[in-house]
């Protein structure tokens, strides 16, 4: 997938996935990977961005799996700017999407 989409959809997709459920930063990166080719690198930064912002609140939790692992919760704010990326993304996509159908109809006639 072409590098510029992610940068620009990966803000919503870690908003996205925070929303219901605090998520620690390497559960991220892999509900993410499923999904779209990312590397860590990408997130790390992302996050503590978005935290600065005031979009994500942290606190550490206790790990069976080794230390404590530093979560992100989704702040008021941060739902907010979920929301309003997520009408960007739907006004966004639905004129690409309509750009796309239209061009290829045109070119099949």
């Amino acid at each position: 997938m072409n590098v510029q989409f992610k940068k620009g959809i990966l803000e919503l997709c870690v908003l996205a996935l925070t929303s219901n459920k605090d998520r620690y930063g390497y559960e991220l990166v892999q509900s993410i990977s499923k999904k779209i080719d990312i590397s860590e690198g990408t997130v790390y930064p992302l996050l503590r961005r978005l935290t600065k912002d005031g979009f994500f609140s942290t606190y550490l939790a206790e790990s069976r799996e080794g230390p404590p692992r530093k979560y992100y919760k989704i702040t008021p704010k941060g739902r907010e700017y979920l929301h309003e990326l997520l009408r960007e993304w739907e006004m966004f996509s639905t004129g690409v999407n309509q750009l796309i159908k239209e061009e290829t109809l045109i070119h099949e006639e």
